[in-house]
């Protein structure tokens, strides 16, 4: 026996646009022939590609499926055994529905015809008043035709301005919100293995999508319905993601035709843009970071994005990280070493993100160790990481992210002796310093102190006094970092304090040109 659902799928073809049977009953012209479902009501959703007016006995056999079969029974009436065969006919062409008009061959419903549609699944409709089948036929055929007209208007609609936002190149963000703008539903990106890499729509039937996600993402390779509409990503044999339209309220031959050709665009984009952008899986952590630590969204906003991104945050241990100069792709590759779960992204200014979920088990300090000395390597034996203290409620890790961020903006230039980790309480006046550094009377203070110095474009004397003054006004170590002798340092020092007008054996007066120094290395990052 077939099912409705397997109907659904094997018995029309889902470019071609359609009704159900039930909306071609609501039609007013066949409301006027007071129709009535005698058999097979489970079946009122099975589409409608097509009407037929068809008396013989053997119809099905000139059936391709999905039609709505008109007759009046005359070649029917007497024989019980073509009645019963008339309707195995069209259940093996999986024809949509029968509509027997009532009269002169049968003034009732023929129940030999009822029961073998009941037992076929096959909807048996009855029009108790005359109906001219002609009108019908028109109805529905003009209403088939005006809709795949439609839908390959809003085809070609979607194919031109998505293929006018690849050759512009727009970001992926933009090709899903015009998708979802046509769709007029959420439009929900995702890897193979369900994790979301990128929605689009309005924010709270988004957010109301991605609450509900793991149960969507266990239902992702089933059969499509309700308006969820699936089409798979990938070129060349390989698949590589899955595109859904959530709750598209349009019929579903259009949307079909929608998620189509979305999917053929994205696949483009994506083979345009693998050379020199950044990946899908990228460009989702890093606008999932970026929100969390500008704060324009509130952090419980992004939660459900960062639930269905894959990243664990029930009753978890959260922290956040910078590290300057590391590249994203070897982030990821000493985490999965280690056994590590967090999102990484690449910020503006080339350092990288990341927000480690750890276990409440887990020891934050030591894994965060681990992590900074697998990143030292002879090629950079410098390596450092920001680190934010732990945050164990998902609402504190916006500003852990910008407390990890600060951090590593204050270490910027402080070449000298870093630790592998580095902490807020580790920066001290380098970090107010860097808070301060855009304050106008902070950079006049700068100016003022090192004019001396800046004005004569001394470069090579500014660099001798940073070292001297970060190495706590040590002559030897300053000497032996520049490569000069202990004479030679002497009479670069004796420039600088004349140049500056200063003693720095002075505790004062050198600590005020530190600040200085400090102050201007701030701005110049």
């Amino acid at each position: 026996m077939t099912t409705t659902s397997e109907f659904q799928h094997t018995s029309w073809r889902p470019e071609e646009p359609a009704l159900s049977v039930r909306q071609v009953l609501t039609l007013e012209r066949v409301q006027a022939g007071e129709p009535e479902v005698v058999a097979g009501a489970d079946g009122l959703d099975r589409a409608v590609r097509w009407v037929h007016v068809a008396e013989a006995a053997d119809v099905g056999v000139m059936l391709t499926g999905g039609e709505m079969v008109l007759t009046t029974g005359v070649l029917l009436a007497g024989d019980e055994a073509k009645q019963a065969a008339y309707i195995q006919s069209l259940h093996r062409a999986e024809a949509a529905a029968v509509v027997l008009g009532l009269g002169r061959a049968f003034p009732t419903p023929p129940e030999v015809m009822r029961r073998a549609a009941e037992r076929c699944g096959l909807p048996l409709v009855v029009l108790h008043r005359p109906f001219p089948f002609a009108e019908l036929t028109e109805e529905v055929q003009s209403r088939l035709v005006r809709a795949k007209f439609a839908a390959v208007s809003l085809s070609e609609s979607v194919r031109t301005s998505l293929t006018a936002l690849i050759t512009s190149g727009a970001p992926l963000q933009r090709l899903l919100d015009e998708v979802a703008q046509h769709s007029g539903c959420p439009v929900v990106l995702t890897n193979l293995a369900h994790r979301v890499l990128a929605t689009a729509g309005e924010r709270p039937a988004v957010d109301d999508v991605l609450r509900d996600w793991e149960r969507i993402a266990r239902q992702a390779g089933g059969n499509e319905g309700d308006g969820w509409v699936r089409a798979e990503l990938g070129g060349r044999g390989e698949r590589w993601g899955r595109l859904l339209l959530c709750g598209y309220r349009g019929d579903s031959a259009t949307g079909r035709l929608l998620a189509d050709r979305a999917a053929e665009a994205l696949v483009l984009h994506r083979m345009l843009g693998a050379a020199s952008g950044r990946t899908w899986e990228e460009q989702s952590a890093h606008g999932l970071l970026t929100d969390l630590a500008s704060g324009t969204v509130p952090a419980r906003h992004l939660l459900p994005r960062a639930r269905a991104a894959g990243l664990p945050v029930n009753r978890r241990t959260f922290v956040p990280l910078v590290v300057p100069g590391a590249e994203p792709e070897r982030l990821d590759r000493v985490l999965r070493t280690l056994g590590l779960t967090g999102l990484v992204a690449e910020l503006a200014d080339g350092a990288t993100a990341v927000l480690l979920s750890l276990a409440r088990d887990q020891d934050a300090e030591a894994l965060t160790g681990r992590l900074a000395a697998r990143l030292r390597t002879p090629e950079l034996p410098d390596a450092v990481v920001a680190a934010a203290d732990p945050r164990t409620a998902w609402d504190d890790v916006p500003a852990g992210l910008r407390e990890a961020r600060h951090v590593a903006d204050a270490v910027a230039g402080a070449a000298l002796d870093r630790p592998a980790v580095v902490r807020l309480r580790d920066v001290h006046l380098r970090g107010l310093i860097r808070l301060l550094r855009d304050d106008p009377q902070v950079q006049s203070f700068a100016e003022r102190e090192l004019d001396g110095l800046l004005c004569g474009g001394e470069g090579e004397l500014l660099d001798v006094l940073r070292t001297y003054l970060a190495t706590g006004r040590n002559k030897s170590r300053t000497a032996q970092l520049h490569h000069v002798s202990r004479p030679a340092l002497y009479r670069r020092l004796e420039a600088i304090q004349a140049r500056l007008g200063i003693d720095l054996d002075d505790f004062e007066q050198a600590a005020s040109v530190h600040i200085a120094l400090l102050a201007h290395d701030a701005q110049q990052g």
